[in-house]
């Protein structure tokens, strides 16, 4: 639903100013005559007893300017580790400071919908990148099938009692992509009336579930993420799970159609037993004002605990996209064209279900 670099040292230049300080010692050995100089000289001179078995030492040659700059990074390369270490250290520091003074003094941009670029790709995706690689394990597959550029539709199944698959699919995108693009979910009202998260929902660049909103984003060119089952898929019973529901009155096939943009279908496996849903609990909804109160083999019974999702082993494969942009404009006010398009997307994702269902080996594995 985003590193320190080190600056390394210059090794060529330090390569050359010793190879060119080798080049001058070898030379004043070859140069220098056996008759002149201190060390011709000694060796001119008779030699008696044990002396004449060893030459006498060569004197050290004092170093040239050239070369006491070249020994110099030598010198301070020799805890390069340790150095490369506290300069990648400095500059952390320095650009988590720079960051706290922005938000503090309010130096920074968010767009018309509240999305935080910044806070998204410094913090948050930060937050949820340790749930995806260490705890789900999400295995991702044809992200290269999302257009690089312009905007798009992304369609996925719904599932898990709580929505986490839609912001593990969007770390799949923000993470996996190679052009590095940023998913903008439409989430259901809900979200938006919930204190807390409906801050960090806006600051991650989601929005309200509407046609109005998913055309303004696919207008700039912004990648769009929907799950049409909505409550109906991510609130079924677990022995409904991986069967996809109905995909409403096929609205974001109109929206595609009125941008012209591509729906890619997305299909999400594990997402389904992180929550075992075997009760709903209607009268609990009604009282919360929620689509329904799940009860699950460890919530309510076990508290807080039974809140945790089970580690489930999760797979995001990403379908070949469905263009749009050879129909004429008024297509989107077509109901068999709209109808025949939301079927294709919903058996596409379903097969693909299927399909990713049968090549897992474990729930968990």
């Amino acid at each position: 639903m985003a590193d320190a670099k080190v600056i390394p040292f210059d090794d060529d230049r330090s390569r050359g100013s010793r190879s060119a300080g080798s080049r001058r010692r070898t030379g004043a050995a070859e140069s220098a005559p056996a008759g002149e100089g201190a060390v011709g000289e000694v060796q001119s001179l008779p030699v008696r007893g044990a002396a004449a078995q060893e030459p006498a030492p060569e004197p050290p040659e004092p170093p040239g300017p050239e070369e006491s700059t070249a020994a110099r990074p030598t010198a301070e390369g020799s805890g390069g580790a340790d150095g490369g270490e506290d300069g990648g250290l400095e500059r952390r520091l320095a650009s988590g400071l720079s960051f706290l003074r922005r938000r503090l003094t309010g130096d920074y941009e968010v767009d018309d919908f509240g999305y935080d670029a910044e806070l998204t790709d410094q913090v948050l995706m930060s937050l949820l990148r340790p749930v995806y690689e260490k705890y789900f394990r999400v295995e991702v597959k044809g992200v290269e099938n999302i257009p690089a550029e312009g905007g798009a539709l992304i369609v996925a199944n719904h599932s898990g009692t709580l929505p986490l698959d839609g912001l593990m699919m969007q770390v799949a995108v923000h993470d996996h992509h190679p052009a590095g693009r940023h998913l903008r979910l439409l989430a259901a009202d809900l979200v938006f009336v919930l204190p807390v998260v409906n801050e960090l929902a806006r600051k991650l660049g989601h929005t309200l579930a509407c046609a109005e909103d998913a055309e303004r984003l696919l207008a700039q060119g912004e990648l769009v993420g929907v799950m049409p089952e909505g409550f109906k898929g991510i609130g079924k019973p677990f022995g409904e799970r991986y069967k996809l529901q109905r995909f409403g009155r096929g609205g974001f096939v109109s929206t595609a159609l009125r941008q012209g943009a591509p729906i890619v279908p997305c299909s999400i496996v594990g997402a389904e037993e992180i929550y075992p849903m075997i009760g709903n609990s209607k009268t609990l909804a009604r009282l919360l004002g929620f689509p329904y109160f799940p009860l699950t083999p460890t919530f309510p019974w076990l508290g807080p605990l039974g809140a945790v999702p089970l580690p489930t082993k999760w797979t995001i494969q990403f379908g070949e996209p469905i263009p749009t942009d050879g129909y004429a404009p008024e297509a989107a006010e077509d109901p068999v064209l709209m109808f025949n398009l939301t079927d294709q997307v919903r058996e596409q994702i379903q097969h693909t279900l299927y399909k990713l269902l049968v090549q897992r080996r474990s729930v968990f594995f």
